[in-house]
């Protein structure tokens, strides 16, 4: 069986690769070097450094290693969507577009098609049910990434290998040690790979730029300041807004008038909500639920956290709403709604919340 295993220098993917070797396997490694143009040239992530690593660890278990580039394709489809996102207020998601476009898209489009398998080192599972594979969580709650997963197709499910997905970081750690992996005691990654080192402001400045605008108090429209762009500014987000006596939070965003208004308060009710609406709705493996008029028991997230929100979901035509058993704080237009069944074991789908 041949297995294409994408390998990014850190123990995840280290641990992965060392895996299918105890196994029997023997994977080809691929390092997908990223990375976007702007003023001052081309922008990397620490592929260097990365690829060091990757080399020393094909060279361990005598595994092919192939550097190859979709520098452009990120750009296109996962740089590009991100200030795009930004610039009409939304909030992206660049992790999800990147695992369908990038990892699974265009890799598999160009290099993977020759494999059996495409193997990651994502905190996931596939599992198996009457005949058809299901994108499943993983056993450590703070890693779980299948949120992160929630936009790939049925026929990319149907060619992944998650060979850590049922273990906990702390023994993926402790197999890198015991085992002397050059990535043993490498920190893990923070932040969205294509900014690099690129502080996410400077990136945001970089390519839609300054432009003043208030920030105005949501119940009494009293103006408390001001800001650079309500581009810079997330629904929900606390920090960063110059404001004292607070805690102040992002309530909402006029676009056109370029205005953030804010709410102060640690449960000021303004930053709550338990209805939350979906459109684009993807389902990985299937429409669990056709057309349907009743509610429907799930468990959900709206943001990268262990937590599973319990509620139920209706449809009204393309559109679907979620009732949240407790109140959700910062639901912002633009991030997706990732749906699970009711014990959360599978990750059914997602939307984009609107």
């Amino acid at each position: 069986m041949k297995i294409a295993a994408l390998v990014s220098g850190g123990v995840d993917s280290s641990v992965t690769v060392h895996l299918l070797k105890e196994q029997g396997f023997d994977p080809t490694l691929f390092y997908i070097k990223i990375g976007m143009e702007d003023e001052h040239g081309y922008i990397d992530c620490p592929a260097e450094d990365d690829m060091a690593i990757v080399r020393i660890l094909g060279k361990k278990y005598g595994c092919r290693v192939e550097e190859v580039s979709l520098h452009q394709e990120y750009w296109d489809h996962v740089v590009a969507y991100t200030i795009e996102q930004v610039r009409r207020g939304l909030t992206p998601n660049p992790d999800m577009m990147c695992n369908r476009m990038i990892k699974f898209g265009y890799f598999e489009e160009k290099w993977g098609h020759e494999f059996d398998y495409i193997s990651t080192g994502h905190y996931a599972t596939v599992l198996e049910e009457n005949g058809k594979k299901y994108l499943g969580t993983t056993v450590d709650p703070v890693k779980d990434q299948t949120d992160f997963l929630a936009q790939i197709t049925y026929k990319q499910l149907s060619k992944i290998l998650f060979p850590i997905g049922n273990m906990m970081k702390s023994d993926v750690r402790k197999i890198a040690i015991e085992n002397n992996l050059p990535s043993a005691f490498r920190k893990d990654s923070q932040g969205i790979c294509f900014l690099g080192k690129i502080n996410y402001n400077d990136f945001i400045r970089r390519n839609l730029g300054e432009k003043e605008g208030k920030i105005v108090e949501l119940e009494t429209g009293k103006i408390l300041g001001k800001h650079k762009g309500f581009w810079f500014h997330t629904i929900g987000q606390r920090k960063g807004l110059g404001l004292s006596g607070g805690p102040w939070y992002v309530i909402k965003k006029d676009v056109e008038e370029n205005i953030i208004y804010v709410s102060c308060g640690f449960d000021t009710e303004k930053q709550y909500e338990n209805r939350v609406r979906l459109n684009n709705m993807h389902f990985i493996t299937e429409d669990p639920w056709g057309e349907f008029s009743d509610e429907k028991p799930i468990s959900f997230k709206i943001r990268h956290t262990p937590d599973f929100t319990q509620g139920t979901i209706r449809r009204f035509g393309d559109i679907y709403e979620i009732t949240a058993n407790e109140k959700q704080q910062g639901v912002a237009p633009g991030q997706f709604g990732v749906i699970y069944d009711p014990e959360h074991r599978k990750c059914l789908g997602s939307g984009v919340i609107f």
